[in-house]
């Protein structure tokens, strides 16, 4: 609802122009002349002020320089119509004449609202795209701040570490620190150290001379190695072993790296940038990660937000995913339907993009006979979706499981399973709520909870669909 202040002497016409744009869905604040107008508002948090020219005290052309870049609407009498042309050389957006017509005023309004939205969401727009990440999508305000950081740390040479969970698209930072760097015309060399066995991440990394272990039937250049002069990247760093890490440390604090089986060292000039969904922090006081290459490689932090923290970032990842998957399967164009959006804003996506993804995907091949995604094609897993409305949590949580008890009290002693619990939270509480309360309290869907009680054998009790078809 647009915020429109009113700055008019003549109390008869302020009542009336605030009751007609009231009536017009606009929410309406008022003032008498421009030094109460000044002292009672913020000018900057209105999307219009009208104002009469002619006010006791200050006119009304005055508020156009304090206003700053809310648009100031000037009423005016056909006497003073000159004045009104000099306002609007002034700055003012435009003017109106008194008497006026209930229409003319009301067009006016939204001719000049919809004209400053559209200018401020076109500067919104140039300014996220002079920010943004190739291959990221997203102008909220964690993405600009993430934008920023990326655009300002690039260009040095510092070591980076970045921080988030799971999908959240890591990789995609580290080649745009890599890309905006003066490393680009080297190579970015990525390494998922997860993904490769303890025994084998040390010679992949630095190396090795032949002869150094049984198979080692030749000299091999390790990986840091062949990012000289460029970038590596490592991703899942918290994964890498001791061993490998001593390692690591020494060609960040040298610069130089020493194959497996080799006694001497080579120069290397590497920017690392680490990446890890893990509380490296947390993990160098159990003793599971070097402090010391903790404390090296955290010189900047870029921490990744998680999609449920993104708002309409998620809306705007999942149409273009739509657009890429409807071209890749030879479809024609999807859209969302409002069901699918609300199921997509409201779901957690502990999976993050990846999870998104692959809902997207799974969506766009399913789809038949219809040019619309709806909220059953996307196959989300709200199974432990919903928290519980008294506790805040879910009520399926396993942590929490052998403490309740399906009321919420505490259990006696037995530690129930999912199943249990779930088919005892039902059959003590179907005859008492309809199936959309037992399934908010299970934290599952409609469809869900069906599909449960069919595969444990509880049926729907008269009372329960009598209950259900009244609400």
């Amino acid at each position: 609802m647009s915020k429109i202040l009113i700055v008019e002497d003549e109390t008869i016409i302020r009542n009336a122009l605030r009751k007609l744009l009231e009536r017009n869905q606009y929410e309406v604040s008022e003032a008498p002349s421009v030094k109460e107008a000044t002292s009672k508002f913020q000018l900057k948090e209105f999307d219009l002020i009208v104002s009469d020219l002619r006010l006791p005290g200050a006119p009304g052309t005055d508020l156009i320089k304090l206003a700053g870049d809310t648009p100031v609407l000037i009423m005016t009498s056909y006497a003073s119509l000159r004045s009104a042309v000099d306002s609007m050389r002034m700055g003012a957006v435009d003017y109106i004449a008194k008497p006026f017509d209930h229409d003319e005023m009301v067009n006016a309004v939204k001719r000049v609202i919809g004209k400053a939205k559209a200018a401020n969401k076109a500067a919104v727009g140039t300014i996220a795209a002079s920010t943004a990440i190739a291959g990221m999508i997203g102008a909220s305000d964690v993405m600009q701040d993430l934008y920023n950081r990326i655009h300002k740390v690039a260009p040095t040479n510092a070591t980076v570490l970045i921080h988030g969970e799971t999908g959240t698209g890591k990789e995609l930072v580290a080649r745009a620190l890599h890309e905006e760097s003066n490393r680009n015309n080297h190579l970015m060399i990525s390494v998922n150290c997860a993904a490769i066995p303890d025994t084998l991440i040390e010679s992949e990394l630095f190396g090795y001379e032949k002869g150094a272990f049984t198979g080692a039937a030749t000299n091999r250049e390790g990986l840091v190695a062949a990012a000289d002069g460029g970038t590596l990247f490592l991703d899942e760093i918290g994964e890498l072993p001791l061993e490998a890490q001593a390692r690591l440390l020494r060609v960040l604090q040298e610069g130089e790296v020493r194959p497996l089986g080799s006694v001497e060292s080579r120069k290397v000039d590497v920017r690392l940038v680490a990446a890890t969904h893990r509380d490296l922090r947390k993990l160098s006081k159990e003793g599971k990660f070097r402090e010391d290459l903790y404390f090296r490689i955290n010189v900047v932090q870029l921490e990744l937000p998680p999609l449920r923290e993104r708002g309409r970032d998620i809306i705007n990842i999942a149409e273009s995913l739509l657009q890429r998957y409807c071209a890749q399967f030879g479809k024609a164009q999807l859209k969302l339907s409002s069901g699918a959006m609300d199921a997509i804003m409201s779901y957690n996506w502990p999976g993050n993009v990846r999870e998104l993804e692959n809902a997207m995907q799974r969506a766009v091949i399913l789809c038949e006979d219809s040019n619309e995604i709806g909220e059953h094609l996307l196959s989300i897993d709200t199974d432990y979706q919903d928290l519980d409305d008294n506790t805040g949590s879910s009520v399926f949580e396993p942590a929490r499981l052998a403490n309740r008890s399906p009321g919420g009290a505490p259990a006696a002693s037995e530690d129930l399973s999912l199943e249990d619990y779930f088919q005892r939270f039902v059959l003590e509480h179907q005859d008492s709520m309809s199936e959309t309360e037992l399934a908010r309290k299970l934290g599952v869907s409609r469809k869900c909870l069906w599909e449960r009680r069919q595969r444990l054998g509880i049926p729907r009790t008269k009372s329960t669909a009598a209950l259900s078809s009244v609400k």
